[in-house]
């Protein structure tokens, strides 16, 4: 095989491996997003259970026949803590979601780079070598180690090839 067709080779797997690296990204997007709906079904059903609380709260509290040191607990306050409560949990939830969106975004960001970079690489990099490095620099600019956590990047990689080399 010549030299041509291994570097040409080469400059084709590195095309795949960023076409894999988004393909995972996308995989990790439609994870979370299943997440985030099931996040999003608990808030509609938390959200039904305090309406109907709040529906069953009277409007004005009676006055009570009781005597006023009687220990008796009063349903409305309890009804109200609890409805505080769920509002909280409903609040931190809400939360979740936006952060879920929000990763879910940055993770089609990086996938739409990887993409967009496979596409480039035939026709901007002459050989092997200059396709690793224009995908180094792009995953060192990305920070892309940090969407992988059960994969080594190629930026990953090189950095521990350069620690062995010192």
């Amino acid at each position: 095989m010549s030299d041509d067709a291994a570097d040409e080779l080469a400059v084709d797997e590195f095309v795949e491996y960023c076409r894999t690296q988004a393909g995972l990204l996308s995989g990790s997007v439609e994870t979370m997003s299943e997440e985030a709906d099931e996040l999003l079904d608990e808030i509609d059903q938390e959200m039904a259970d305090i309406r109907s609380r709040l529906e069953a709260l009277p409007d004005e509290v009676p006055a009570t026949e009781t005597p006023s040191t009687a220990d008796v607990p009063d349903t409305s306050e309890a009804d109200v803590a609890a409805i505080e409560k769920l509002q909280r949990e409903l609040e931190e939830k809400q939360l979740l979601v936006e952060a879920k969106q929000a990763r879910m975004q940055a993770f089609q960001d990086l996938a739409a780079g990887y993409t967009e970079l496979a596409e480039e690489l035939p026709s901007a990099a002459d050989d092997g070598a200059e396709a690793l490095t224009r995908i180094v620099e792009f995953e060192a600019d990305a920070d892309a180690p940090a969407y992988f956590d059960e994969r080594q990047t190629m930026v990953e990689a090189a950095m521990s090839q350069n620690d062995e080399d010192e």
